[in-house]
């Protein structure tokens, strides 16, 4: 299975990017989607997730501003980055997964929020 991520790149603060996330696994649309992030000296953290059913959840600091959303023909999961701030600078990962049957990672896109 492989996660090609893309989309980041370097934005001011303010700013909009859409991240995607292209998978070859035919088990996309049985699986639970996930954006994370890691920034320099950090671990990495959840930014926000979608359900098989498309139920979603944010982490508080990212709520309001970006979107998760996924696209099962295309196998594809989308972040809708808005309102960008430097704190946003990190390399974001996409992430599929189905809870005790297989776990897959992208290699990552970088974001940088800076003016």
């Amino acid at each position: 299975v492989q996660l090609q991520a893309s989309g980041g790149g370097l934005v001011q603060p303010g700013g909009s990017l859409r991240l995607s996330c292209a998978a070859s696994a035919s088990t996309f649309s049985i699986s639970d989607l996930g954006w994370y992030r890691q920034a320099p000296g950090k671990q990495r953290e959840l930014v926000a997730q979608i359900t098989i059913g498309g139920a979603t959840v944010y982490a508080d600091s990212v709520k309001g501003r970006l979107t998760i959303s996924r696209d099962n023909g295309k196998r594809t999961a989308y972040l809708q980055m808005n309102s960008l701030k430097s704190e946003d600078t990190a390399v974001y990962y996409c992430r599929l997964f189905r809870y005790g049957e297989f776990d897959y990672w992208g290699q990552g896109t970088e974001v940088t929020v800076s003016s």
